[in-house]
């Protein structure tokens, strides 16, 4: 199971659905003066990065292991059936057969309801700093006279294919959160592990062991 993709398209992702483009009315009147930023550069050097991979981090790992100890009980339950099943009464097998069944859906669930935990655990983390650089974006735009700030990065797929270099704004918008450009380090390009996906037992069937792994 892919819990979360990449810190890099994450960052990108969620900046260009919280808005990208500036423009004040004062610059409706002046030339038309499009920049341009790498949304991925300026984040993963914000010192917010980091605290959010670390939060994103610990927040997976919970997860992977409330999945872990699903899987281990559910095993356990299972070898625990495959040794008394030739003892077992029609009746008490089936009903044996209908709890693992259920907490091997139980574990499938978790593992869907994870991921969309762990999405919003994202969005909540990122907002702040996406909030922080939406407003420099627009003060460096407006102090500078662009009209228009394109996001040159678009998470793989950018919107901007070829501009002049001075029209990067990039640099003007560490500097103007107070932060030196090339004091910082390289962008963020992987994020945390995703939980491994759990390997419960197949249902249980006449004496037949089965194992299902579902990636």
């Amino acid at each position: 199971m892919n819990l979360v993709k990449t810190f890099r398209l994450t960052l990108a992702a969620a900046l260009l659905t919280a808005g990208t483009l500036a423009a004040t009315s004062a610059q409706a009147q002046a030339p038309l003066k499009i920049g341009y930023t790498d949304v991925q550069y300026v984040l993963a050097r914000m010192p917010e990065s980091k605290q959010i991979e670390s939060d994103l981090k610990a927040y997976n790992t919970q997860l992977e292991g409330q999945l872990k100890s699903k899987a281990t009980e559910l095993e356990t339950k299972y070898k625990t059936y495959q040794q008394g099943e030739a003892t077992m009464t029609d009746i008490v097998k089936a009903d044996k057969q209908k709890e693992l069944q259920s907490m091997q859906q139980s574990i499938q669930e978790f593992q869907r309801s994870a991921e969309q935990s762990l999405q919003q655990k994202q969005q909540t983390l990122l907002k702040p700093a996406l909030d922080k650089l939406q407003k420099n974006i627009d003060a460096v735009a407006e102090e500078n006279g662009y009209t228009y700030v394109f996001n040159s990065d678009g998470g793989g797929s950018p919107l901007l294919l070829h501009a002049p270099k001075d029209g990067d704004i990039s640099d003007l918008v560490l500097k103007k959160m107070g932060i030196n450009p090339a004091a910082t380090p390289a962008p963020v390009t992987s994020g945390p592990k995703a939980a491994p996906a759990a390997a419960p037992a197949a249902s249980p069937t006449a004496g037949k062991t089965k194992t299902k792994t579902k990636k």
